[in-house]
């Protein structure tokens, strides 16, 4: 059994989810940090739902603090980590790149990692919004970033977007929501 509870990032209102199993606590996408500053050496890992500047901004500073912190995403997650061109950060103030790479752990799709005791997390790989987006089932809710967020139309317009993979990932998303009786935790 999880708790789940997320922050609404000061940058594009993007969501960072805090995930508290057991004796482990672990995010999806990395934001503004000032909330998790206070919980010691919980926080064992970060899962990418796509690596786009507004869910991974926080990531340096949170590795600043607690260094053994793993990142999982997908080959081309990394490589948008390491690029701000790649992870649209150099079209704002502060351009990102990620300044820890031995802590990047790729994944691929189907992948089960366990979390924690008894916790695993399921890697989907659902392209569209862009080629490094992952949807994450863990447990009863399916972490989905910005590859669908229900009432809005999928964004497919910046680089690495195509609007036909979307319509598959939407297909596929909403076939497990439906399924498995999950909820959704978009990315905003």
């Amino acid at each position: 059994m999880i708790n789940v509870s997320f922050v609404v990032n000061s940058f594009f209102s993007s969501r960072t989810y805090l995930i508290e199993a057991q004796k482990s606590i672990f995010l999806i996408d990395c934001g503004d940090i000032e909330s998790f500053c206070d919980m010691a050496d919980s926080i064992s890992a970060v899962l990418l739902t796509h690596s786009h500047f507004d869910h991974i901004y926080g990531l340096n500073d949170l590795l600043h603090i607690w260094p053994d912190v793993k990142v999982f995403t997908n080959d081309y997650g990394r490589q948008m980590l390491l690029n701000p061109q790649k992870n649209m950060s150099t079209y704002h103030d502060k351009p990102f790149t990620f300044l820890h790479h031995d802590n990047i752990v790729i994944v691929e799709d189907g992948e089960e990692l366990e979390i924690t005791d008894g916790i695993t997390a399921k890697a989907i790989f659902t392209p569209g919004h862009n080629q490094s987006c992952i949807t994450w089932h863990i447990d009863d809710y399916l972490f989905t970033g910005d590859a669908l967020i229900p009432g809005l139309k999928t964004v497919t317009k910046l680089p690495g977007g195509d609007k036909d993979k979307a319509r598959e990932s939407e297909l596929k998303i909403n076939k497990l929501l439906s399924e498995f009786n999950l909820k959704i935790c978009p990315g905003h």
